[in-house]
């Protein structure tokens, strides 16, 4: 049987607004995310389709809450909620110290975390 824990995930790591810990299973990235901060991840995701995230996300609320915009809805999800976020949303605001574990195909979300990357690195000068 295949598991991981957030001390056990070998991926990952301090990001500064952003903490994660992840490692693949069966094809399939399960993250354990705190947002440090209130982040509007949007910036992040300039130049995927529409510059949302085009990866399908589930995952469940440990801690805090985080609003998330899809097509013209937004929607607020609270610790215990369990969720699944299809391609095209953005995370525009949560409550700093919000966790999530979530699961994601590992080759989509490579994809749109290359992109990410890139404008991490552009906003630092790099």
């Amino acid at each position: 049987m295949a598991k991981v824990s957030r001390e056990s995930a070998s991926q990952g790591g301090e990001y500064g607004p952003v903490t994660d810990r992840s490692d693949e299973i069966e094809g399939y990235t399960v993250s354990f995310t705190t947002f440090n901060i209130d982040l509007d991840q949007s910036p992040m995701l300039k130049g995927l389709p529409n510059d949302e995230c085009q990866c399908p996300h589930w995952g469940y609320v440990a801690k805090g809450s985080m609003t998330i915009r899809s097509g013209d809805r937004e929607e607020v999800l609270n610790a215990g909620d369990a969720y699944y976020l299809a391609p095209g949303h953005v995370g525009i605001s949560n409550e700093p110290g919000t966790e999530l574990v979530q699961f994601s195909p590992s080759d989509e979300l490579r994809k749109t975390s290359e992109v990410i990357m890139k404008n991490m690195q552009a906003s630092q000068g790099g």
